[in-house]
């Protein structure tokens, strides 16, 4: 995970339309830029839905959420239509921001290690500089959780 204080890491990704997004086209807001394993699977449609939910609120503290995946663009579009989710999901097929952001780690589940994206969430100010990180990311409390950090 990365320090607080410390610069974001430049990305520029394909979201759920194949559009390309960079972290500087965002300057001027707060962006909570936020990790997750994969499309359509409980704890990750938990958090995307109730980032949903609560996105209304985001917007009124000129602040945008972001989630990032290593899912397909087609993976996005067919979770943002299921769901109506109202934010941009950026596709990372080949792990680039997921190894900046350091959330590319060693998983074990029922013993089985792999690698894997860890839930993590990073608050980043106006000015591109990392603010606030979550690691151990409670999948339903993190959108409501982020927002009071606004």
């Amino acid at each position: 995970m990365l320090d607080v204080g410390t610069t974001a890491p430049s990305f520029n990704l394909p979201d759920q339309n194949g559009k390309f997004h960079s972290l500087e086209e965002y300057r001027g807001k707060k962006i909570v830029l936020y990790f997750y394993p994969k499309d359509n699977t409980a704890g990750c449609t938990k958090q995307a839905c109730g980032f949903g939910e609560l996105y209304p609120l985001f917007t009124e503290k000129n602040a945008v959420v972001i989630g990032i995946s290593k899912d397909s663009v087609a993976s996005h579009k067919r979770f943002e239509q299921k769901y109506n989710l109202p934010f941009t999901i950026l596709s990372d097929t080949e792990l680039s921001a997921i190894q900046a952001y350091d959330v590319w780690k060693e998983k074990k589940n029922y013993g089985k290690v792999s690698m894997g994206v860890v839930r993590t969430t990073y608050l980043i100010d106006e000015n591109g500089i990392i603010v606030k990180s979550v690691g151990k990311v409670k999948a339903a409390e993190n959108p409501a959780q982020m927002l009071g950090e606004l």
